[in-house]
C-alpha cells in the first residue's frame, strides 16, 4: 500500500466515524422531537383540536428551506424531509384522536 493510499484509507475512516456520530445525533434528535410532537398530539386530542395545522406546517417548511440554504443544504431535500416528518407527526396525532 502506498503512502497516498494509506492516507486515503485513514481519511475515509475519519469521515466514516464522523458520519456514524452524526447519524447517532440525528436519531436521538428525531426521538426527542417526536417526544414533543407526541405530547402535542395528546394535548390536541384532549382539547378536540385538529391533528394538522396547515399554516404552521407551511411556515415550518419555509423556515427549514431557509435554514437549509444558510447551511448549504439542498432546500428541496430539506422540504421533502420535513414533509415526511410532518406526515408521521400527523399520523400520530390522528391516532391519539381515535
Amino acid at each position: 500500500m502506498t503512502d497516498a493510499t494509506a492516507r486515503a484509507a485513514d481519511l475515509l475512516r475519519e469521515h466514516r466515524a464522523s458520519i456514524d456520530r452524526l447519524d447517532a445525533i440525528l436519531v436521538y434528535t428525531l426521538a426527542e422531537r417526536f417526544k414533543h410532537t407526541q405530547s402535542v398530539g395528546r394535548l390536541k386530542a384532549r382539547h378536540d383540536l385538529p391533528p394538522s395545522d396547515p399554516s404552521r406546517e407551511a411556515s415550518q417548511i419555509e423556515r427549514l428551506e431557509r435554514l437549509a440554504r444558510e447551511a448549504d443544504l439542498d432546500p428541496e431535500f430539506a422540504r421533502k424531509f420535513l414533509n415526511f416528518v410532518i406526515a408521521e407527526v400527523i399520523r400520530h396525532h390522528e391516532h391519539y384522536q381515535s
